[in-house]
């Protein structure tokens, strides 16, 4: 079965948009990644559960690391193609949106 057209493209301008949004989001070869700092184990957890279901709602999911009990890494890649896709970018807003920090400017990454 073919890979739907979001994960098999990417809008260069739309990651390049995101990328200087000041929001956090870095590229580390072909991926994503952004680190959130939370108040403390339970709400990173909390956290890491928005954003599963806002992966599912999308079907794609990233790589989730809790860290120093609450510290949330997101590494976000096309696992299919091993590539950045629209998918990638389109997760990466999900998880602004679910982190409350969409559109704020402010940088969630340590």
């Amino acid at each position: 079965m073919p890979l739907p057209e979001i994960e098999t493209r990417l809008d260069e301008a739309a990651l390049a948009e995101l990328l200087a949004s000041g929001g956090g989001w870095g590229r580390e070869g072909e991926t994503l990644t952004k680190t959130f700092r939370m108040k403390g184990w339970k709400d990173a957890i909390a956290f890491v559960d928005r954003i599963a279901k806002a992966a599912d709602g999308l079907n794609h999911h990233p790589d989730i690391h809790v860290e120093g009990y609450r510290n949330v890494r997101i590494i976000t890649t096309t696992h299919a193609t091993k590539k950045l896709s629209d998918a990638d970018v389109a997760l990466a807003r999900a998880i602004d949106v679910v982190s409350g920090s969409e559109g704020t400017g402010a940088s969630a990454r340590l």
